[in-house]
């Protein structure tokens, strides 16, 4: 770590402070200016630009708590006069590397939802009240005022609403009337990291300015009664409802603790729209699930991680902390086998898929609330947080704590 000062036109100083990595060198700005010079390392083009942090996280929940066996009984009575088969509905369940989930509803409720309006009217009540005490979690615990935020960017997948539920928490919580919302559906599973990467673009252009990241997905109210299909069962064993927000400082807000964010890149994948997504129909959203997730992991994820990781001079072997989408086991060990991950590196997100399952968007998030809470790697860590989905694409989000 070298401190530095530079005459900037009238004197005025920059207090700036670098680190260096290789050939690539990351810069911390007092002020919001963007610098590029050429760097002395043979022809290596150093950037010199603001860096963002992420400096509170938090996450919510729906009351309702069921061990997954208790889910798997009542699904199985749910569906009793379709199914062919129960036991393939409990091996599923059994083998989703899932203790337990919230749930939007209780239990003995889903079976009076009787259409998607109605399903649709709870999702945007119950996305309101858990997204507020998300977001002001997430303010609290670092001490933030609303009014700070200058933009939000909501992301939600499993259900739709107009005002969008950013516009409906402006009269529950005092953000600025001039706040810019971004409301952001269609991402599904990836998200969540898509969320921090386009918060952290925008404090870019406005470093004296805060960023939310609000994801709510209630996943268990896409159920459907008529869908028996093998996606849908296998998706009723893995996807939980609840909320994760995330707060981003731009350069100009003096010094916070949380992780940098350094940079960001999305990779879509061509002709791949089937593999993950939505069939919408008049009950509702009808899921797209194919058995082919692990299949694009592993003939994806490690030349776009190791191209991700090149441009900044890093490789795998650089990571010290894998914050990943919690997608299921097998999604899971394709990211280990594809990455060649040491043993217990997706612990973190391993463990959350078992205490909540997957809730869509929020996943990551919520992996990254578990770290930023209890157990935060050492200073200068490097770390990767992403997620894959609906497109079917990739989203790579490269830390620095």
């Amino acid at each position: 770590m070298i401190p530095i000062a530079i005459c900037h036109e009238s004197s005025i100083l920059l207090v700036i402070e670098l680190r260096y990595k290789r050939y690539n060198r990351i810069l911390t700005i007092a002020e919001s200016d963007r610098i590029d010079e050429d760097g002395a390392e043979g022809n290596d083009k150093e950037t010199l630009a603001p860096i963002m942090k992420i400096i509170s996280t938090a996450t919510a929940f729906p009351e309702h708590y069921y061990h997954q066996g208790d889910i798997t009984l009542a699904l199985g009575d749910y569906w009793e006069n379709q199914l062919n088969n129960r036991g393939v509905l409990e091996r599923f369940h059994r083998n989703a590397g899932v203790s337990g989930r919230h749930l939007v509803l209780p239990l003995t409720e889903f079976p009076k939802v009787k259409n998607w309006g109605e399903s649709n009217d709870v999702f945007i009540e119950q996305a309101v009240n858990l997204g507020q005490k998300a977001v002001q979690e997430a303010l609290d615990r670092e001490q933030i005022s609303a009014d700070r935020i200058g933009a939000i960017f909501f992301v939600s997948i499993t259900g739709i609403s107009n005002p969008s539920i950013d516009a409906r928490l402006m009269n529950r919580i005092a953000f600025s009337p001039n706040v810019k919302r971004v409301p952001i559906f269609g991402l599904g599973c990836v998200g969540g990291a898509a969320g921090i990467a386009r918060a952290a673009d925008y404090l870019k252009a406005y470093p004296d300015q805060m960023a939310l990241v609000l994801c709510v997905e209630l996943c268990s109210l896409t159920w459907q009664r008529a869908d028996l299909s093998a996606a849908h069962v296998v998706s009723s064993a893995l996807f939980g409802d609840g909320a994760a927000a995330v707060v981003l400082s731009g350069a100009n807000n003096g010094e916070r603790k949380g992780p940098k964010v350094v940079a960001s890149e999305s990779v879509f994948y061509r002709d791949t729209e089937n593999v993950m997504g939505w069939q919408v129909s008049a009950d509702g959203f009808r899921v797209v699930l194919s058995a082919d997730v692990p299949k694009v992991v592993n003939e994806n994820l490690r030349q776009d991680v190791d191209s991700f990781l090149g441009k900044h001079g890093l490789s795998r072997s650089d990571i010290g902390l894998w914050i990943m989408h919690t997608g299921g086991p097998k999604v899971l060990d394709a990211i280990d086998a594809a990455l060649e991950l040491p043993p217990d590196a997706l612990a973190n997100s391993r463990e959350c898929l078992d205490e909540i399952g997957n809730i869509s968007s929020a996943s990551v998030l919520a992996v990254l609330d578990k770290i930023m809470r209890k157990s935060q790697p050492a200073p200068g860590t490097w770390s990767v947080l992403s997620a894959m989905g609906p497109g079917f694409c990739t989203e790579l989000v490269l830390l620095q704590w």
